[in-house]
């Protein structure tokens, strides 16, 4: 059992406020790796931070679990909340992110979709992101580059 689904067992559906440090990892051709989730929705990568546990080691930790990368030199590109980062899930369990983004030109290994959490990880273009791309995260993509 992880912290979550311990908190999950004390207060039910109610909404939480959790940290989730997610990384743009950004390839020699400035494009962006993109993970498709079970929902077909594409993001970038991330997880939910563990007790004990830092920020980076967290998501370095999700990104070798998830995709099978390894990540280097991690740069703090900024720290998002509010309400359009809630999210409901099907089983009506609810929260609040509280997104803690790096971005990240230095990774090895080869991408390898878990199968479980993630199903696909490819590069793509800041013009060229899916149509089932997350809201939030095409959002911050427009910011930084043609849309």
């Amino acid at each position: 059992m992880g912290y979550v689904e311990d908190l999950r067992r004390l207060v039910g559906n109610q909404p939480l406020i959790l940290v989730r440090p997610s990384v743009a990892i950004i390839n020699q051709y400035g494009q962006i790796l993109l993970v498709k989730y079970q929902d077909h929705t594409w993001g970038i990568p991330g997880g939910l931070m563990e007790l004990g546990e830092s920020v980076e080691e967290c998501i370095a930790r999700e990104v070798k679990e998830e995709i099978g990368l390894e990540l280097g030199r991690l740069q703090l590109q900024g720290v998002f909340s509010g309400k359009e980062l809630f999210t409901k899930l099907r089983n009506g369990h609810e929260y609040y992110n509280v997104i803690i983004n790096y971005i990240c030109t230095q990774f090895t290994g080869e991408i390898t979709p878990d199968g479980e959490e993630v199903l696909e990880a490819q590069f793509f273009g800041l013009s060229e992101v899916p149509e089932s791309t997350q809201p939030f995260i095409k959002d911050k993509l427009r910011q930084l580059g043609p849309a």
